[in-house]
């Protein structure tokens, strides 16, 4: 059964600096045998790391409206269902599941901030003016924040294709951002800036390889990169090749509007 002190020894084996924000993508499961579950995971985490956050993103929030730009990698008119099942954002809602049960935890933490994103907030302790940098135009506006104090990205677990920083990436490197809309108090608003698709990230795995520190705790693989380093090398990826890190799969719309609006 793994513990605290294996916990803690494993993330000081990555030798970062503790000084510098974390951003986690994590999966629970993939530590195995964890005595304590998740409260000792976010203790170890935050006992190594004091300026830690992650992602906590609302997808229930989000409708599907009649008409909208075109080239938005969706279909209009298909949400009908879905819309009125939608709900509307509040400060407290619960981060989508698909976040992870830490993300949850680390949001309900009593010394945690959240960002107000109606839909792609995110939650952390003593990374308060990172928060505070996301706006409804620009919901990537942390990761930027992230790289200009040169943190790291922690993936416990999981792969790339969670690696939110790699859409900061994509945005420097001037790719195509979508537009959705989410329920609030007074109806559904706009949010553009809404990125693509990740689940082509790990293509990025052999290019990052150089940066990325890696240990074994329990049964989880643990992998830290820089996030300055990791930011510029996708980001020189997606320049040089405007079709990098997509998506295969051929049914995707968002990669599918990216191809697009290259090929024309």
């Amino acid at each position: 059964m793994l513990s605290y002190r294996e916990l803690t020894s494993g993330f000081r084996n990555l030798g970062l600096d503790p000084g510098r924000p974390v951003l986690v993508h994590s999966s629970l499961r993939a530590f195995g045998d964890l005595r304590g579950r998740a409260a000792v995971l976010l203790g170890a985490l935050t006992s190594v790391f004091p300026r830690v956050m992650a992602p906590t993103h609302t997808y229930a929030t989000m409708v599907i409206p009649e008409e909208g730009p075109e080239h938005n990698g969706m279909a209009y008119g298909t949400g009908l269902a879905l819309n009125a099942l939608a709900e509307i954002y509040r400060p407290d809602m619960p981060a989508d599941r698909m976040m992870g049960v830490l993300a949850e935890l680390l949001r309900n933490h009593p010394l945690a901030k959240r960002s107000m994103h109606p839909i792609l907030s995110l939650a952390g302790i003593g990374v308060d003016e990172i928060l505070a940098a996301q706006k409804i135009k620009d919901p990537v506006a942390p990761l930027h924040d992230l790289y200009e104090a040169e943190g790291y990205v922690l993936l416990m677990g999981v792969g790339h294709s969670v690696n939110t920083t790699l859409h900061f990436a994509e945005k420097l490197a001037g790719r195509r951002t979508f537009v959705r809309w989410a329920l609030m108090p007074d109806g559904a608003v706009e949010c553009p800036g809404y990125p693509g698709c990740s689940m082509g990230f790990d293509k990025a795995a052999p290019y990052l390889a150089d940066i990325t520190r890696s240990v074994q705790i329990g049964t989880a693989l643990v992998r830290a990169l820089p996030v300055r380093e990791m930011v510029i090398t996708a980001a020189t990826l997606v320049r040089e090749d405007p079709l990098a890190l997509l998506c295969d799969d051929p049914a995707c719309e968002r990669c599918g509007a990216v191809r697009e609006g290259v090929i024309t």
